[in-house]
């Protein structure tokens, strides 16, 4: 019920005006079953125009932090997350990647759409790095198809470092599903998977015109903070 509310009433209109945004490839989507939607990941509304421009439901996995707050805050921020189709995992400790896999797992054997962002976290500088192999580790293990979105536009809706959102023009392209087929038979081998989130990331970086860093974002941001 919430999610619906948030998407044609609440939230959705706004998002609308704010980002007037354009849709390419919507086709490569079924129209049913599992399916695994992996983007470039530029800012925190990338979230929320993904499954606005999608009729289907979306749902992404998110650090449990985001529904355990306390207060007011705590409570709004909880019933915003699960409204908009956020299923919350434990990521402290050696379980944490476990955890968010076996939930992604989960969503696809219902029949659902798995949202993932391969980088692990939005970019802080507008290039595209390097992709996490979880993506495909699910992929490969459950036989969903990963089709590629590109989203471009949504940094200037919500820029880096600025409260607010502005007015922008959005635009996300869904490219057609990778054929994963040459990976399949040795999907157990760590560098057959990494082989494939590479291909997964290659397409990111064409369709996108991002510069590639091959580094992960997260460990990007702690050494540029350990040199400030």
């Amino acid at each position: 019920m919430l999610y619906p509310l948030l998407k044609y009433v609440l939230i959705g209109p706004v998002l609308w005006v704010l980002g007037r945004p354009t849709v390419e490839g919507a086709q490569h989507i079924p129209s049913s079953g599992p399916v695994i939607l992996a983007g470039n990941h530029l800012t925190f509304v990338d979230s929320l125009y993904l499954p606005l421009v999608v009729r289907r439901r979306i749902t992404f996995v998110a650090k449990s932090e985001y529904f355990t707050g306390t207060g007011i805050r705590g409570a709004l921020n909880r019933w915003f997350y699960k409204a908009v189709g956020q299923v919350p995992i434990d990521r402290s400790g050696g379980d944490g990647a476990t955890g968010a896999l076996s939930a992604a797992t989960r969503i696809l054997a219902a029949g659902g759409i798995w949202g993932i962002y391969p980088e692990g976290t939005r970019s802080p500088d507008g290039r595209l790095y390097k992709g996490k192999t979880g993506v495909m580790r699910v992929a490969l293990a459950t036989g969903a198809p990963v089709i590629p979105v590109v989203i471009s536009g949504t940094e200037s809706v919500n820029p880096r470092g600025r409260r607010g959102w502005r007015l922008g023009r959005v635009h996300i392209a869904f490219c057609e599903p990778l054929d994963l087929s040459r990976y399949r038979e040795l999907a157990m081998h760590r560098a057959v998977v990494r082989s494939a989130t590479d291909q997964l990331m290659r397409e990111l970086q064409r369709k996108s015109g991002q510069e590639y860093v091959d580094s992960y974002a997260n460990r990007y941001r702690t050494e540029s903070a350990s040199d400030s």
